[in-house]
């Protein structure tokens, strides 16, 4: 699954890319992913706009347009492809942006779990989904405070950190290696984290992050980008993945348990 590193990814990548470009055209194959209008709805919307921007928030990709917002949420698979348009479509080519210049954008989804929606871009983040996610890391306002209000439950750290309304854009890798840097273990209670242990969950959080970005992300799995860039940070992975085999900090082999139904790695020793 991408996680917010991939989505930064796919951004940064895909922006240069697209910028100033117009919608022709575009042929929505799976009625499904678009929402909450009808396709026609969302194809007539779509043209003629042009694209001013690409944002992010946590691992939601913002297409800025003339007079909309396009969100666009990966999920489990989804990728994007940059195509001439006269090249035939894939099975899994769901929705295909035609620009005037006859290049074309595809969506494409194995698992057909991504959602593509028009926001108006007035409400874009003060209704959902936008206006219901936490701060990423390295936000101002994601303290040590704000952290134990959020925290007062008896669900293990792991489970706590991967609900998007308290820490924006922690996926299954990610909390696991923030876990690891902040020497927590993944079935610690939250509520009985120290103000300590706050600030470790914080400065960490930033920290795999702002790695995983400079990086590329993971390509691990079944999730690879589809635009030319592959990631490097599962070379840097402490835990993840890293079953059996010794920590790089004090040997101790990692452990794999199930958290809530999540496969979970952590050091014994360390954690």
């Amino acid at each position: 699954m991408p996680e917010l590193p991939e989505v930064e990814t796919v951004r940064q990548t895909l922006k240069p890319r697209i910028m100033g470009k117009t919608f022709k055209d575009v042929n929505v194959r799976f009625a499904r992913m678009v929402l909450p209008e009808t396709p026609e709805i969302f194809r007539q919307r779509l043209k003629n706009q042009t694209v001013h921007d690409i944002k992010r928030l946590g691992k939601y990709l913002i297409f800025v347009l003339t007079e909309d917002c396009l969100l666009v949420h990966l999920r489990m698979e989804g990728k994007f492809f940059i195509k001439p348009s006269d090249e035939p479509m894939t099975k899994h080519e769901h929705v295909i942006f035609t620009f005037t210049d006859e290049t074309s954008l595809r969506y494409d989804d194995v698992r057909k779990f991504g959602t593509l929606t028009l926001k108006d871009p007035k409400t874009l983040y003060s209704t959902p989904p936008l206006n219901k996610l936490g701060y990423e890391p390295g936000h101002p306002y994601l303290t040590k405070q704000y952290l134990k209000q959020k925290l007062k439950t008896h669900r293990p750290i792991k489970t706590a950190l991967l609900d998007q309304t308290i820490i924006l854009g922690l996926g299954n890798i990610y909390v696991d290696e923030v876990l690891f840097c902040a020497k927590i273990k993944p079935t610690q209670r939250a509520y009985r984290l120290t103000y300590k242990n706050l600030e470790a969950v914080i400065e960490c959080s930033k920290k795999v992050i702002d790695k995983a970005i400079e990086l590329g992300g993971s390509s691990i799995r079944s999730y690879t980008d589809s635009l030319g860039v592959t990631g490097r940070f599962q070379n840097e992975l402490m835990v993840h993945m890293q079953e059996h085999k010794p920590c790089k900090i004090c040997q101790t082999p990692i452990k794999k348990i199930k958290v809530n139904q999540r496969g979970t790695y952590y050091c014994p020793t360390c954690q």
